[in-house]
């Protein structure tokens, strides 16, 4: 006979499982029903009796105790602010487990743990006006990011047609002074011929008779 062998390892350390039933809790806490095998299901269950227990008593103690087992502030402030208010007037049994038959692969058990006023309905109701609402607001972004690139192309293409509306007359003006025939181009009326230039004697060169000089006599002597 065993003695002194309270709870089950799980196949893991002892840190390896207060993490484990550590972020199990935070889940719980915060989605108010989670889909575990039945083994951690029943451990799981009296931490989170525990832990509702201490968000109905409240105080600045009861909130550091709570941060001891779940160090998320969000998660426990939700515990103290919302589910622990639900259960002012229960005495314990927070928290139900629902068997969900055995999984297929490995075999396991599986169960559902979550608050005795869980309200499947309205859950699913919020989780799909959620849902909705993030997607009007991506199709918001979306026709903005539209409005924004159809905006810039229409000022692109308004640029465009001013250009080419400027260059349009230009062209016309262009084409039109084409085709308008050329006038003759007045000739030149011929150049008058200049007067030949009087020749000077060359000075210093051969001698030759000069007017009024003395002729040369014939023959010898």
């Amino acid at each position: 006979m065993q003695h002194n062998r309270a709870g089950r390892k799980l196949g893991r350390t002892t840190a390896h499982r207060r993490a484990l039933f550590r972020n199990q809790l935070a889940s719980l806490l915060k989605h108010e029903r989670i889909t575990t095998t039945l083994h951690k299901a029943k451990d799981l269950r009296p931490l989170a009796e525990k832990i509702v227990t201490l968000g109905r008593r409240g105080g600045l103690y009861a909130r550091r105790l709570a941060l001891k087992s779940v160090p998320e502030a969000e998660v426990i402030q939700r515990l103290f602010d919302e589910i622990a208010p639900r259960f002012k007037e229960r005495v314990g049994g927070y928290t139900r487990i629902l068997k969900l038959g055995r999984r297929p692969g490995d075999g396991a058990e599986m169960a559902i743990i979550e608050f005795v006023d869980y309200d499947f309905a309205e859950r699913r109701a919020k989780k799909v006006a959620t849902e909705k609402a993030a997607a009007e607001k991506k199709e918001t972004l979306l026709e903005k990011a539209k409005k924004l690139v159809t905006g810039k192309a229409g000022s692109e293409k308004a640029a465009g047609d001013e250009a080419a509306a400027g260059e349009k007359p230009k062209a016309e003006k262009k084409a039109k002074a084409e085709k308008a025939p050329k006038a003759p181009k007045a000739s030149k009326a011929p150049k008058a011929s200049k007067a030949p230039k009087a020749q000077r004697p060359a000075s210093g060169g051969k001698k030759g008779p000069t007017k009024g000089g003395t002729p040369r006599k014939v023959g010898g002597g």
